[in-house]
């Protein structure tokens, strides 16, 4: 049996109690009456919805006369809303204003909100008033009214039982219900006609950043903001009609991506569920990008091999041709066909870099020394009259990006830039956090702009507007890179000239531990260098020269929490004599060294654990711990 079937069954149910029922919820809020609480007040429909405000029923009954005359409306309203929020247990009996007596019995409910049954007990008054006045003169018909109120009680004894189950009943299913909906990664939601939420599992600001989680009761529209409705707002109006619609869309606050599903409920209102996608998002960008890479290389291999054998077989002809002695004339189509060539080879070089097996391999980064250091790189390729700028507005803690693919991609967007602005200009870089979802990065330059054509094809292979001048793969290099990393490549012409922006995934990196640090090394000149740097980087530091002195320091201080060691060392043991000897305490070690890559025991080295080319800076360091700390 469905949710739906248990609902419609208990309602049934309820409904046919003779008593008046209603359960409101810890936001006042009613979650459940039946048909006898709806005729006994006379209540419009929308007051006995489940959603429906307890203020507004109780300012409704006031008003139409249900407590008699009332002075001040909303003190009166005001006063009824106080009591049931400190709702207790009451049993009350009063007199309507159309002369009934009804009973009152209310009581709260363990996940809040409360209970309250309404008993019409006028005909019971009748005959206790009757029995006063006539007990001896009516002794038959008091003996039948005695009989008929026992009875009358015996039905509301049992009456009483029914519903204290069903209220244990609903409230184990309310319980379960909202507990499983709440734990749910996904905003579920519903909205009547008018495009009102009577339902919310709260979790709308986790999906949605910068939107609220207490919405029941409020407009679809007023809730999303004017940056999200319009584009949800075709979508409803067909669930409204009667179509199921799945669709996504980017939210406006902090650039997410939303996957939405509107179901019609049938009675004219929809069920909403709505996810963050943004990372599956990103991750599915980044796996397209390989694929089409994977298939171009395919393509390209082949043929690049055959170009490479015929460029080498023209060079070798050109060259037998130079030595043959054929005059001025000839010796300058021969110079011009090597030039030719060799830049034909340079392309095919360029193509291998596009479809070869290179991928982002993000490392904690320091966003403020790439782009000065992108300044200091870049600046010496402009010609004296344009400028370069760099606005700086990203975080002061280390991101999770590939920093050489994406100082080579700023690289070339600011050479493709300089181009455009001939002899002078102003190129402006300028780098900030979109929400915590991305950081952009965008290049922009005061050249002519994108022609139509280039705005369309810019980012294809092969495609320029410096003629001969160009291969037509830096931009197409640059939105792989982007690509490759789950990110975005947008382009624009501006009032200036024209723009390109990166979307890159934001990534914090994870921040070193910190703790003891058991520093090893042989050079007396050295030492301080590296005692200053695991120092800056908050650890306290224990020194040692040798591997026997640093293996005895290990066995004897168990709150060692790093090992940074040289790989040659005084006397006969090395930095992997010291490895071995610290197998299985699971201490962290670093090596470093200044060996060549090919020597074998930086080879040796490099196998086993991660290893420091001498020299290094802070940031070197600081960069493989935290990489190591992200493992």
């Amino acid at each position: 049996m469905t949710d739906r079937q248990k609902q419609a069954l208990m309602t049934a149910g309820l409904n046919l109690i003779g008593q008046a029922l209603s359960i409101y919820d810890s936001d006042l809020r009613l979650a459940i009456c039946n048909e006898p609480f709806r005729r006994m007040f006379n209540l419009p429909k929308h007051l006995t919805t489940p959603g429906a405000s307890f203020e507004d029923t109780i300012r409704h009954l006031a008003v139409t006369g249900e407590y008699g005359p009332v002075d001040d409306l909303e003190n009166f309203v005001k006063t009824r809303v106080d009591q049931a929020r400190d709702f207790e247990p009451h049993y009350m009996e009063r007199t309507r204003s159309n002369g009934r007596m009804i009973s009152v019995e209310g009581s709260p409910l363990p996940q809040g909100g409360w209970i309250t049954v309404y008993t019409d007990i006028s005909r019971t008054k009748r005959v206790e008033r009757l029995l006063r006045a006539r007990s001896e003169e009516l002794s038959g018909q008091i003996l039948a009214h005695t009989e008929e109120l026992s009875a009358t009680n015996r039905e509301l004894a049992a009456t009483i039982t029914a519903l204290e189950e069903t209220k244990r009943q609903l409230t184990e299913i309310e319980s379960r219900t909202r507990l499983t909906a709440e734990m749910m990664p996904a905003h579920i939601a519903h909205v009547d006609g008018d495009g009102y939420y009577t339902y919310s599992n709260r979790r709308l600001n986790s999906v949605m950043p910068g939107r609220p989680s207490d919405i029941v009761g409020r407009q679809m529209a007023e809730v999303l903001g004017p940056g999200n409705y319009p584009t949800i707002e075709p979508y409803l109006a067909a669930a409204y009609a009667g179509d199921s619609a799945v669709f996504e869309f980017t939210e406006d606050h902090a650039s997410r991506r939303i996957r939405a599903a509107l179901t019609p409920d049938g009675a004219g209102g929809v069920y909403i569920l709505s996810m963050d996608i943004t990372e599956e998002t990103q991750a599915r960008t980044a796996l397209q990008q390989s694929r089409r890479r994977a298939t171009a290389a395919q393509l390209t291999s082949g043929l690049a091999h055959d170009l490479s054998n015929l460029l080498t077989i023209i060079l070798g002809m050109q060259g037998k041709l130079d030595k043959m002695g054929l005059g001025p004339a000839a010796s300058e189509l021969i110079a011009a066909t090597r030039t030719a060539a060799r830049r034909g080879g340079r392309l095919l070089n360029r193509i291998a870099d596009m479809t070869g097996q290179r991928t982002p391999r993000p490392q904690p980064t320091d966003m403020h020394a790439v782009l000065h250091e992108l300044k200091l790189l870049a600046t010496p390729s402009l010609p004296r009259a344009v400028g370069l700028s760099v606005l700086d507005n990203t975080p002061d803690q280390p991101l999770m990006l590939d920093p050489g693919m994406l100082q080579d991609a700023l690289v070339n967007l600011i050479l493709n830039a300089r181009d455009a602005c001939g002899t002078s200009g102003q190129i402006i870089v300028s780098a900030h956090l979109v929400g915590q979802t991305w950081i952009e990065l965008t290049v922009s330059d005061t050249g002519p702009g994108f022609s139509p054509d280039a705005l369309t094809k810019a980012v294809e292979p092969f495609f320029t507007t410096k003629g001969g001048e160009g291969s037509g793969l830096g931009l197409s290099m640059v939105y792989d890179m982007v690509k490759l990393a789950g990110g975005d490549l947008r382009r624009a012409n501006t009032a200036e000239g024209a723009s390109v922006t990166l979307r890159l995934p934001y990534r914090a990196a994870p921040e070193v531990a910190g703790g003891l640090a058991l520093l090893v090394e042989d050079s007396e000149d050295l030492r301080p260098m590296f005692r200053d740097m695991l120092i800056g980087l908050g650890y306290s530091v224990i020194e040692a020269t040798s591997a026997d002195e640093a293996a005895a320091i290990a066995a004897d201080l168990p709150d060692i929490a790093l090992v940074l060691s040289d790989i040659q060392l005084q006397g006969g043991a090395t930095g992997l004599d010291l490895l071995e000897r610290v197998r299985g305490t699971g201490l962290p070690c670093i090596l470093m060294t200044s060996l060549p890559p090919d020597h074998a025991l930086h080879r040796a080295a490099l196998a086993r654990v991660p290893v420091l080319r001498k020299p290094f800076g802070a940031t070197e360091l600081a960069a493989l711990l935290q990489a190591e700390a992200a493992e």
